[in-house]
C-alpha cells in the first residue's frame, strides 16, 4: 500500500512520520473554492479538494502508481472564534487582532481529513472533522507583541501553533492534542484501518 500526503505542511508530514507511516508528499495546487458556512463543513470541504486534486493530477493516470493499492490524504485546519474562521494572517496587524481575539478565551480548531483510496479499478473516498476547544490563557501586551514579533504567527491559522512559542499561553484543551497542530493521528488511523 502506498500512501500519498497532499500537503506541503511540515507539521503533518512530522505527526504521520511519528506514526509510523512511509508515504510520499505531493501538495495539492487546487485554488480553494470554499461554499460551506459552518468551520466544520469548511475544514472537509478543503480537504476533499485536495486530496481529489492530488488523486487526479498525479495518482489516477501514474504509472509510478499503477498496480498499487494507493491512498491519498488531503486534510486542512482552521481556528474558529464563535463560527468566525481565522485564517493566516495577512500581516503583523491581523495578526496582532487574532492574538487579541483568542487571548483570555475558549476557541475551536477543526481538522477536516480526506481519504481516497484506490485499490485495483475501485476508488472510494471517506471524509471527517474533528474539532477540538482550545482555552489560552490572558496574555499581557508586552507578550502579545512580543509573540507577534516573531515568525511564528504568519503561517498559521489563527496566528499560532500550538507545538511552537504559543504553547506557554495554552491553559488546557479539550480533546486531541495532535488535531490542533494539524493532523487527528488516531482518527486518521481509525479510518485507514476501513480500507485494509
Amino acid at each position: 500500500m502506498k500512501y500519498v500526503l497532499a500537503s506541503a505542511s511540515p507539521r503533518r508530514q512530522e505527526l504521520l512520520t511519528q506514526a509510523g507511516f512511509s508515504f510520499d508528499v505531493i501538495p495539492s495546487a487546487v485554488k480553494e473554492k470554499i461554499t460551506k458556512d459552518i468551520p466544520s463543513d469548511v475544514v472537509m470541504e478543503l480537504a476533499h479538494q485536495k486530496a481529489l486534486d492530488v488523486y487526479e493530477s498525479k495518482i489516477k493516470d501514474n504509472p509510478a502508481y499503477q498496480g498499487e493499492d494507493c491512498i491519498v490524504i488531503g486534510a486542512d485546519t482552521i481556528v474558529s472564534y464563535r463560527g468566525e474562521i481565522l485564517g493566516k494572517p495577512a500581516d503583523t496587524e491581523e495578526a496582532r487582532e487574532m492574538i487579541y481575539k483568542l487571548q483570555g478565551k475558549s476557541h475551536m480548531v477543526y481538522t477536516g481529513v480526506t481519504v481516497i483510496a484506490k485499490s485495483g479499478d475501485m476508488v472510494s473516498a471517506s471524509s471527517f472533522a474533528e474539532g477540538t476547544k482550545v482555552n489560552v490563557a490572558p496574555m499581557t501586551e508586552n507578550e502579545i507583541e512580543a509573540y507577534i514579533s516573531t515568525d511564528e504567527p504568519y503561517d498559521k491559522a489563527g496566528a499560532y501553533g500550538i507545538q511552537g512559542l504559543f504553547g506557554k499561553f495554552i491553559e488546557g484543551i479539550k480533546g486531541d492534542y495532535f488535531n490542533v497542530v494539524g493532523l487527528p493521528v488516531h482518527r486518521l488511523y481509525e479510518e485507514l484501518k476501513k480500507f485494509d
